[in-house]
């Protein structure tokens, strides 16, 4: 993959994109929120609609010259619509996470009450940590999971709400491993006369394919990237019953948003239309399985997780038994010096710091695009051992790192 035309007006730009290609095609990405698109969702972002203004919505817009950007995004909101059988889908936030805060600013006032969980128990910035603007903006109490087994505890959290009386409550995490069972705090937030919000960011294309349960149809709102499990352009979305389309809507223009980046919404079109053939679904499922094959690896290997396994794509490994001196960061770090590439990460009950942790979290959808299986992400799992038994032997260092580049070299990216 080359950037002729970008190396002849800006050779370190071009040295940088030819640069993250080998990186990419080198190393084995297991950061769960990461994945690889196609070359034709890059083609799709990479294309004319970058320059194209495009304020408000299809059929409704604030300039002329709107009518192929309205063919695509169209596209994308009925792609969308079909994959998630929702009533009304906004696909111009930018990120989850202000897809995120389209719901706040539709629903909430600042001063409001959020509950939601714990960032170092699974949940997310844009659930209200206090370095966030939802931390800032809203008043916030969060549940945790149960320290003992590494689960929802959908009884305290009903408790928690009963006693806190949130406007909304929120569901869907970025570390937890477990399915979410949607209903269970759809009563929840029901007995408090609050609104629930599930953010489906990281599990979108497993939802899709029906490899997780739907939130969409239970939540009053459902948010969720487009960059993650669903493998579509980057950005965010939201997804709501009729009876909210309006207040949506507003939220992202005029609310908080100007322009929607058209490039990207051409790449959630091309990435929803991908995920509607039948061979997404095959995806979905192997990612799953290899993301259960690589948490058995692990606890085979003497890792504790975080549950004790998965239902997802991700696993979240606690070292504090198995590797005391090791911390998350020790481990991110040693292991992409061999060319995997995940990232250290709290735990429930985390004792050091966000930048430091205790733990780390690895996921499967990207090295599922490559075409591992389950056999493959087993010996993936042996690896990661291999490197946090060792984190400061050199030698193993560069054996595993050989083994890492025949895998890549045997399932290879962008040929």
């Amino acid at each position: 993959m080359k950037y002729d035309r970008v190396r002849d007006v800006d050779p370190k730009v071009a040295d940088a994109l030819e640069a993250e290609v080998d990186r990419q095609r080198d190393t084995l990405a297991m950061i769960a929120s990461e994945n690889h698109v196609s070359e034709a969702v890059l083609e799709a972002q990479g294309s004319v609609f970058t320059n194209k203004y495009a304020e408000g919505y299809p059929g409704s817009r604030y300039y002329g010259g709107c009518e192929h950007v309205d063919t695509v995004e169209e596209l994308a909101i009925e792609r969308a619509k079909e994959l998630w059988g929702a009533e009304h889908v906004n696909v111009q936030p930018h990120s989850g996470t202000q897809a995120n805060m389209a719901v706040y600013f539709a629903m909430l006032e600042p001063g409001d009450k959020i509950l939601s969980l714990d960032l170092t128990h699974g949940g997310h910035l844009s659930h209200g940590h206090h370095a966030n603007f939802t931390g800032q903006l809203y008043d916030v109490e969060q549940y945790e999971v149960d320290p003992e087994t590494g689960y929802l505890d959908y009884e305290a959290l009903r408790d928690h709400a009963e006693e806190f009386d949130p406007d909304i409550v929120v569901s869907g995490y970025s570390a937890y491993p477990r399915e979410v069972e949607w209903e269970t705090i759809q009563e929840a937030a029901d007995a408090v006369d609050a609104y629930h919000l599930a953010d489906m960011a990281h599990i979108t294309g497993l939802v899709a394919a029906g490899e997780h349960p739907s939130p969409v149809g239970v939540a009053d709102f459902v948010t969720g990237s487009t960059h993650k499990t669903i493998r579509a352009g980057r950005g965010g979305i939201v997804l709501c019953d009729e009876e909210y389309a309006d207040d949506i809507d507003s939220a992202v223009i005029p609310g908080m948003q100007g322009g929607p980046l058209m490039h990207n919404i051409a790449g959630k079109a091309v990435g929803f239309g991908e995920a509607l053939e039948p061979e997404f679904e095959e995806y979905a499922a192997q990612t799953a399985a290899n993301a259960e094959a690589l948490g058995e690896s692990l606890q085979e290997n003497g890792f504790s997780l975080v549950s004790g396994g998965t239902d997802t794509h991700l696993v979240l490994v606690d070292l504090r038994e198995s590797h005391e001196d090791v911390t998350g960061k020790d481990a991110e770090e040693a292991l992409e010096d061999v060319g995997i590439v995940l990232n250290a990460n709290t735990v429930p009950g985390e004792t050091r710091s966000p930048f430091v942790t205790s733990g780390i979290r690895a996921g499967t959808p990207a090295l599922t695009t490559r075409g591992f299986d389950e056999e493959d992400c087993r010996y993936v799992g042996d690896l990661i051992a291999r490197v946090v038994n060792n984190v400061d032997d050199e030698d193993v260092k560069a054996e595993v790192a050989e083994d890492v580049q025949e895998l890549c070299e045997a399932n290879p990216l962008y040929e």
